[in-house]
């Protein structure tokens, strides 16, 4: 969606994509909004309760039923196992997706790390499909007057144009850009305390046979799970910023996450666009 900073600011209700990598500050900015106006719709959190819910549970319920005392409980229904999933609070979907390497370190097959892998695409590209009918029903139902689409940070790597489309049809899309210095920072966090996180396929066989052949590993089972997951991060941040600037480029407009940073409310939020808007056009 494109259009001149006048048709934004005078647009009666809002829909905004944000796009972003994990530590721009999109559910930061979300909560700096108005919540009675602005309905923040978050693609992970709707990944995890709606499209994964049923793995995720299946997940952990195979874990507790290698535990005696408890399988013995979840045979005779005496207790249930249940998500509290929350748009702050997503660790069971990164449970889920779980990292490569090492079974006896809590890693997982190359098999069963792929399978989920791609349960996770499809999850993100259904999540990102429901927006339009989001739109319409957080207004609709709701009364919400705007939305803000708080977009996961692996929408770049879906190799799904039609998501893309769809989401610039209905929405204006917004890449929020990591300037250096915050680079760094995301990326020192991310190698120090590293996260599960969603690979395209084609971009996790080749750092793998990268890896593999830099350790002279022959099966991924060598592999410590936590070192991989912190070794391929610097290189996936790499592989996704071009990725986000060609979606920016064609279907919407950048913004820097140091004025993203600044914003105290709606008003400098908007205002931030619509410069953008106006610098881009």
């Amino acid at each position: 969606m494109k259009m001149s900073p006048r048709q934004f600011l005078d647009w009666e209700s809002k829909s905004i994509t944000l796009l972003a990598m994990s530590g721009a500050g999109k559910t930061t900015l979300a909560n700096k909004l108005p919540k009675d106006k602005w309905f923040h719709y978050s693609g992970d959190y709707r990944i995890g309760t709606k499209y994964l819910s049923e793995p995720i549970l299946d997940n952990i319920k195979r874990q507790a039923m290698e535990v005696p005392f408890l399988r013995n409980l979840l045979l005779t229904d005496s207790i249930y196992i249940c998500n509290n999933i929350t748009v702050d609070n997503l660790a069971p979907v990164s449970s889920f997706l779980g990292k490569l390497g090492d079974p006896a370190q809590g890693g997982l097959s190359l098999t069963e790390f792929k399978r989920r892998q791609a349960l996770h695409r499809q999850a993100e590209i259904a999540a990102m499909r429901d927006v339009p009918d989001f739109i319409q029903k957080a207004e609709d139902i709701y009364g919400y007057k705007h939305f803000l689409n708080d977009a996961g940070g692996s929408v770049c790597e879906l190799d799904c144009p039609e998501v893309i489309e769809e989401l610039a049809e209905h929405t204006l899309i917004v890449y929020i850009k990591i300037p250096p210095a915050m680079e760094k920072t995301i990326i020192e966090r991310a190698k120090s305390d590293p996260k599960p996180l969603y690979y395209r396929e084609a971009f996790l066989d080749e750092k793998l046979a990268e890896y593999m052949a830099l350790h002279s590993y022959d099966c991924t089972d060598r592999i410590q799970p936590d070192d991989f997951a912190s070794w391929v991060f610097p290189e996936l941040f790499k592989s996704r910023l071009p990725r986000y600037e060609a979606i920016a480029d064609r279907y919407g407009y950048t913004v820097s996450a140091d004025d993203i940073a600044h914003v105290t409310g709606e008003q400098d939020f908007l205002q931030i666009i619509a410069d953008a808007i106006a610098k881009q056009s």
